[in-house]
């Protein structure tokens, strides 16, 4: 008999510096009575991560959803987006909240980004850009994509909710496609509480997110653009810098949280990890594996509800995919004969606990929990 854990152990947990480090900064707000609209938290916050991310234009947002709204709106697009079904929601909403249709391609069978082939043929004459999702932190083939949009003359934007601080090579993953957008939500390895950024090459684009975050406005007398409230305030500006310091030892620990589930699972029948590309260069965001039904003697949903049954909450990242869901099952590139990649990635796919504080006496007893589930099926 497996004895389940006294409390939950969630997929992950906020990374929450001392308060001692907060209180400070928050006297600083209080002193000048500025608690949002580019305060000095604000400031500090977009240079720090500027420098953080090495990419050269940078806009802050009260979360990452309205930060690609923006993107999507600032670089005019029309028609078709070719995107991926494997992904969060907020990820096709931002295209239909625009007007634009998403049109889904298949994935990689390996690294489960966008699979580059697949992208080809979903281009149509429609086709104004490809948001593509850095999935888990793995970052897509941003070199086929690139070359894909150069020769049909499309717009490229990247998701990059799961890739803070990752890099493709010596490059910095906000450095690729038109625009990356970046979410500082709370279950992120970086994060405001909630609040996002939009990294984009060229100061003019800079300046238009800058105006449709701000309602258009381009002074106190000229609105030039119909634009929305996407700022963020100085109280999650400072949050953001009190956590920026602490990410350098959060990515120690949980490379370590992370190489022993590596290092204990390996070799099970079955059970395999999504690839990193860069480990050195990696978001370290989750802790994601495969589990095939036929190798394994369970299916991926058995081991989430034993799991469960035993205090472990994992999570089923993605599943359903989005072309599954009412708003989208309808659309001709919703076919689920047209994704058997993502499709068989959406019944296989379970993110385990992955945050630095997690006990490694925990990630051996999780360790165990799985192999017993193998040994001993319920």
């Amino acid at each position: 008999m497996i004895t389940p854990f006294r409390d939950p152990i969630h997929v992950t947990r906020p990374l929450l510096p001392p308060l001692s480090a907060l209180t400070p900064r928050l006297a600083e707000i209080w002193s000048a009575q500025w608690l949002t609209n580019g305060g000095d938290q604000h400031v500090q916050l977009e240079a720090a991560l500027r420098a953080h991310l090495d990419v050269p234009q940078l806009s802050l947002f009260n979360n990452g959803t309205i930060a690609l709204l923006a993107a999507l709106r600032a670089l005019d697009l029309k028609g078709e987006v070719v995107t991926t079904p494997f992904t969060f929601p907020a990820t096709p909403h931002a295209l239909t909240w625009q007007g634009l249709t998403p049109v889904f391609a298949d994935i990689d069978p390996a690294n489960l980004t966008l699979d580059p082939d697949a992208v080809e043929r979903a281009i149509t004459p429609q086709t104004s850009a490809i948001l593509a999702v850095h999935v888990y932190g793995v970052p897509c083939d941003v070199e086929a994509l690139q070359q894909i949009a150069d020769r049909r003359g499309l717009r490229v934007i990247y998701d990059a909710a799961h890739a803070f601080g990752a890099r493709v090579g010596g490059t910095s993953i906000g450095r690729f496609g038109d625009a990356t957008m970046f979410s500082f939500h709370a279950t992120k390895l970086f994060h405001t509480a909630e609040g996002g950024a939009l990294a984009v090459g060229d100061a003019d684009l800079r300046l238009r997110v800058e105006r449709l975050k701000n309602f258009g406005i381009a002074d106190q007398e000229h609105v030039e653009l119909a634009g929305i409230n996407g700022k963020m305030t100085e109280l999650q500006a400072a949050l953001g810098l009190a956590v920026l310091d602490c990410v350098p030892g959060e990515l120690l620990k949980r490379r370590v949280v992370l190489d022993t589930y590596r290092a204990r699972l390996a070799g099970m029948p079955g059970l395999s990890f999504i690839p990193e590309r860069s480990p050195e260069k990696s978001g370290l965001q989750y802790c994601a594996v495969r589990i095939n039904e036929r190798a394994f003697g369970q299916s991926r949903d058995a081991v989430h509800d034993q799991l469960k049954k035993l205090n472990v909450l994992t999570r089923k990242y993605f599943f359903p995919l989005c072309s599954d869901y009412p708003c989208y099952r309808d659309l001709p590139s919703a076919d689920p004969a047209r994704l058997p990649v993502a499709a068989c990635a959406a019944r296989e796919v379970l993110c385990l606990p992955l945050y630095g504080e997690l006990p490694l006496e925990s990630v051996n007893t999780i360790c165990d929990m799985v192999m017993r589930l193998q040994q001993c099926p319920a």
